[in-house]
């Protein structure tokens, strides 16, 4: 009696599954994206991912056994047009759950204002700000990005590695900007480094001379720019003509091939940078780069491109494990599929994790970007990427851990996170 235990589990389970199947609507994710404003070279590629993700999921049967659509929101990186994003996902297109946003200063007023309210599930590709840690979101804000805790310990790696003993820090005035620099200055100041000025810049300035001039008092060793492409660009432009400074230590928002095209190919030589990226020899990294250059043609040097695909699988499985479309229940269903105990499933495999699913079974999803083990607090780890800007490209240097040494030397080819 005791050994067909499990198999009446299964059964059960499967038939369950069956009926949920049968009555389930389609599940609708809406991603909050910026097709306009600061990060809008950085939403496209995002919502490629996600959009290759759908194809993925729905060539395997889909789920529940209908497909995913997919709803797009513009979030213009600024949090009031996200807010109405976000509504309008929510309250006209019914959506289930939410990827995005890109910007911490975007998703959390999201997460703040429509996804606890309505009760749903919103998962961030590339929001990291330690303020979401210990955010009150009850528990539907989560992330597939590491936080900048670790990212600003990593950034001051980077800086102490290029011999830099002095720096002073540019940051954009949102949550993303603030978080990191305070990590960064901590870690450090903690490694026997100063940092001369931290000052902060908004968003649309046509200059940015007087930032600068305040960064450059003490003449510091290097300038470490926390920021975005569009505005980014300004103050680099702007610090070479005038002879702020030459040397730079860049944020992962920085990591944009716009750049070179704008400044130059010798502009930003020898500049370096940190980014979320997993090591790029796991199945995971290796199926996702190989089918989105199948999809589009080439894996642009962009970031958060695997970590948007692996927001979307997420919400697929979480929603097949649920057995419904309720948004509650995918929440509550999301570490069920995301962490250990389980057997391991990832990119391109939605049909086989189905088939464990509908067996009764326990799975662990380890995606293209690594690990996505949720704590308590929505929060993943991760590793990090140097990259630097030389000979026209970005190259990524290594992949480490921040705070354990050496981490594994790239090949020296563009990365293709």
């Amino acid at each position: 009696m005791i050994a067909k235990k499990p198999l009446i589990t299964a059964i059960s389970a499967l038939a369950m599954t069956t009926s949920l199947a049968a009555i389930a609507e389609p599940l609708k994710i809406g991603a909050l994206v910026p097709l306009t404003g600061d990060l809008q070279s950085y939403g496209e590629p995002s919502l490629k991912s996600a959009q290759l993700a759908v194809k993925e999921i729905n060539a395997a049967g889909g789920v529940l056994g209908e497909p995913v659509e997919l709803d797009t929101g513009d979030t213009q990186t600024s949090p009031q047009p996200g807010v109405a994003a976000a509504q309008k996902l929510a309250n006209v297109s019914n959506v289930h759950a939410f990827l995005g946003a890109l910007s911490s200063g975007v998703t959390i007023p999201v997460a703040q204002s429509v996804s606890k309210p309505e009760g749903i599930l919103q998962i961030s590709n590339a929001s990291t700000s330690p303020v979401m840690t210990d955010l009150d979101d009850g528990d539907f804000l989560f992330r597939t990005v590491p936080s900048d805790a670790f990212q600003g310990v990593a950034l001051a790696e980077v800086a102490a590695d290029q011999g830099y003993d002095t720096v002073s820090v540019i940051y954009i005035n949102n949550d993303y900007g603030k978080g990191l620099a305070d990590s960064f200055a901590q870690a450090f100041e903690s490694q026997g480094g100063k940092v001369g000025a931290s000052v902060a810049y908004e968003q649309g300035q046509p200059a940015y001379r007087g930032e600068l001039q305040q960064a450059d008092k003490g003449n510091p060793q290097a300038l470490v720019l926390i920021g975005y492409p569009e505005n980014g660009q300004t103050i680099l432009r702007q610090s070479l003509e005038g002879g702020f400074f030459q040397n730079f230590v860049l944020s992962d928002g920085m990591k944009a091939p716009e750049l070179i095209d704008n400044l130059g190919d010798q502009a930003l030589e020898g500049a370096v940078g940190t980014i979320p990226q997993a090591r790029d020899d796991s199945p995971g990294a290796q199926h996702f780069a190989e089918a989105y250059a199948s999809e589009y043609g080439e894996v642009p040097p962009k970031p958060f491109l695997d970590t948007a695909y692996d927001a979307l699988y997420l919400i697929a499985l979480a929603t097949q494990k649920a057995g419904s479309t309720d948004r509650t229940a995918i929440r509550d269903s999301l570490r069920d599929v995301a962490n250990p105990p389980g057997e391991k499933v990832g990119p391109g495999e939605f049909e086989k994790a189905v088939k464990l699913l509908e067996e009764g079974k326990d799975i662990d999803y380890e995606g293209a970007s690594g690990s996505v083990n949720f704590d308590e607090n929505g929060d993943v780890p991760g590793t990090f990427g140097e990259y630097t800007y030389t000979g026209g490209e970005i190259k990524t240097k290594r992949v480490f851990e921040p705070g354990n040494g050496e981490g594994e030397d790239s090949a020296g080819g563009d990365s293709n996170e």
